[in-house]
């Protein structure tokens, strides 16, 4: 089992808000007089009951529930993981910074993927971490973290952690689950695996068995930005052992996921039926794009994501590319990192598909 650092060992520290919701459940009942928080709830809210109404209101007075319990209820009843085993925060992102937060230390080595999701890194950096960066394995119709090259730089470097993006941004690329499970066998002991799976919904197999389980050792990242729209509103969860779980709660911001993002988020997931629509809308597209793109010319990235990746013989040419459709308003995406200048990542929504949309691109092709 790899370690925390030792200042998260033993007593503390605990959070000291934990706000009136989580007292409740530990007392049992409810507590109708909130005299001691020193929140605005006498705060008349005029303009914004004009704006968004007398239900949005609601939910913009008071400190939430730090332990996001029904969303957590909900996910654990839908997808069958333990309660004790999910932890919600402020979107992956947020998740990502607060596993590095709970496991790594400045001066430690972290690995991950030369130009995967870049925030990662980002925020490897912004820990003190040392980032060793791997190449990807890259070949044609072939642009996929190298599992086995993470798994010797673990080693190598003595990392704290290996980061995996599965399936990976901006590659598109899928590792099926036993490739997942030989990437944790082949770590050293002592190293954690943050695996970001916030395109897991997108997996054409994404209700199997593994997608349940708790492993030893990882910390799973998943997002409602994503299939359940819900982007703007920063919501994700961690499925991780219960005691990696209290670790992180030693370092979390307390109140990081709003009332109103809770409850919205409780309404979406009430409505399951409504994301598995969207879902199969979003598969559908991913076809039809590309498809409509192999017809260009291009050569088109395997995808198990809302996405469709492409990659075109220079960096030079989508820059270009990326360049030239920017200035008429229309932004794809084109990953920062050097070592995938030559790639360009387009969302599969209706809007790509419209006739011209993408007519710059159609003539870079020709």
């Amino acid at each position: 089992m790899p370690r925390f650092p030792d200042h998260l060992t033993g007593d503390g520290p605990t959070n000291p808000f934990p706000g009136v919701r989580v007292l409740e459940r530990r007392l049992g009942r409810k507590i109708p007089h909130q005299l001691g928080s020193n929140e605005g709830l006498d705060m008349p809210h005029r303009a914004l009951r004009e704006h968004f109404g007398d239900a949005m209101v609601q939910h913009a007075y008071s400190y939430g529930d730090a332990e996001a319990l029904g969303v957590r209820q909900r996910l654990s009843d839908q997808q069958g993981i333990p309660l004790d085993a999910l932890l919600v925060d402020a979107g992956a992102d947020s998740l990502i910074a607060l596993a590095l937060r709970t496991v790594a230390e400045p001066g430690c080595a972290v690995v991950g993927t030369a130009g995967t999701y870049p925030t990662f890194g980002y925020f490897a950096r912004g820990q003190g971490c040392r980032l060793v960066e791997i190449a990807y394995n890259e070949a044609p119709g072939r642009l996929a973290p190298d599992l086995d090259a993470l798994a010797r730089s673990a080693h190598d470097e003595n990392a704290r952690l290996v980061y995996l993006a599965n399936p990976d941004n901006p590659s598109g690329h899928l590792h099926d689950d036993d490739a997942i499970r030989r990437l944790r066998a082949a770590l050293p002991e002592d190293c954690w695996l943050l695996l970001d799976e916030a395109y897991h919904d997108f997996r054409e197999d994404a209700d199997t068995p593994f997608a349940r389980e708790v492993l030893p050792g990882v910390i799973r990242l998943r997002t409602l930005s994503k299939a359940h729209g819900m982007a703007g509103l920063r919501i994700g969860y961690t499925i991780a052992e219960p005691e990696t779980l209290a670790m992180m709660m030693k370092v979390r911001i307390h109140y990081a996921v709003s009332t109103l993002t809770q409850a919205a988020a409780e309404v979406v997931l009430d409505h399951p039926e409504e994301t598995r629509e969207h879902i199969a809308a979003v598969l559908e597209r991913r076809k039809r794009l590309a498809e409509y793109l192999r017809g260009l010319g291009a050569e088109v990235l395997p995808s198990d994501t809302n996405f469709v990746g492409i990659r075109l013989p220079s960096a030079d040419l989508a820059g270009r590319v990326h360049k030239a459709l920017l200035d008429e308003g229309k932004l794809i995406a084109r990953p920062a990192h050097p070592d995938l200048g030559h790639v360009l990542r387009i969302t599969a929504v209706e809007d790509a598909l419209v006739p011209g949309r993408l007519k710059i691109l159609e003539e870079a092709l020709r």
